[in-house]
């Protein structure tokens, strides 16, 4: 099951998302994420968190389409974002895109990359997408899809990565350790085929794709 979650971060022109919301089996709204949910014009399953971003208007809307809402306390233990993964994976989903999880405050978007490792390590797929950069979460195997001249960085999420591959880049790996403390895989470049291949045998990787825009 596809599940794509709206986050409360930074968000591109509202049209670029079409295609992936209207490919959702479900879409879970992290709170202030429901005020773009609205200017999709699409109706999520669930709202969750304090809510305290969702504005009157958008809450009453949403009221009114019987759309249900899971709220919490402010002062909680987990982000409305970690909230909404814990939800998307209890309702089953095995891919789950965010939306608007990436940008504005530098702590909250590394805090969205980081509470997807445990979603990942249990074989989902998870996606971080905007049109400027795409962050994929890997635990064993990612065929890219891009053109050449894509930027690609990998990145060692636990302390150590093993086995670490990347083929069909500037500068290929093969079977290498990537430690958290030494990013040695930043800036590759997609060559000329439509797709690199990153793969690995033990770790967690962040794969951050940035389209090479002409």
């Amino acid at each position: 099951m596809k599940c794509v979650i709206l986050a409360n971060g930074e968000y591109e022109e509202i049209e670029v998302y079409h295609d992936i919301v209207q490919e959702a089996d479900i879409i879970i709204c992290a709170d202030g994420g429901a005020n773009y949910a609205r200017q999709m014009g699409v109706t999520p399953g669930y709202i969750i968190g304090d809510l305290d971003s969702i504005s009157a208007e958008v809450k009453e809307y949403f009221a009114g389409l019987n759309v249900e809402y899971q709220k919490y306390p402010r002062q909680k233990d987990f982000t409305d974002l970690h909230l909404a993964l814990a939800l998307a994976d209890k309702l089953g989903a095995n891919e789950i895109i965010l939306i608007g999880s990436l940008g504005k405050r530098l702590d909250h978007t590394l805090a969205n990359i980081y509470c997807g490792i445990e979603m990942a390590q249990k074989g989902k797929r998870i996606m971080h997408y905007s049109p400027s950069c795409t962050v994929y979460l890997v635990t064993d195997y990612l065929r890219l899809s891009g053109e050449a001249g894509d930027l690609v960085s990998v990145m060692a999420l636990s302390d150590k990565a093993s086995g670490v591959y990347e083929r069909g880049f500037e500068y290929p790996l093969e079977g290498v350790v990537m430690e958290s403390c030494n990013p040695l895989g930043v800036s590759n470049v997609l060559l000329g085929g439509d797709y690199g291949e990153i793969g690995l045998k033990e770790g967690i990787l962040a794969v951050f794709h940035y389209p090479n825009k002409k």
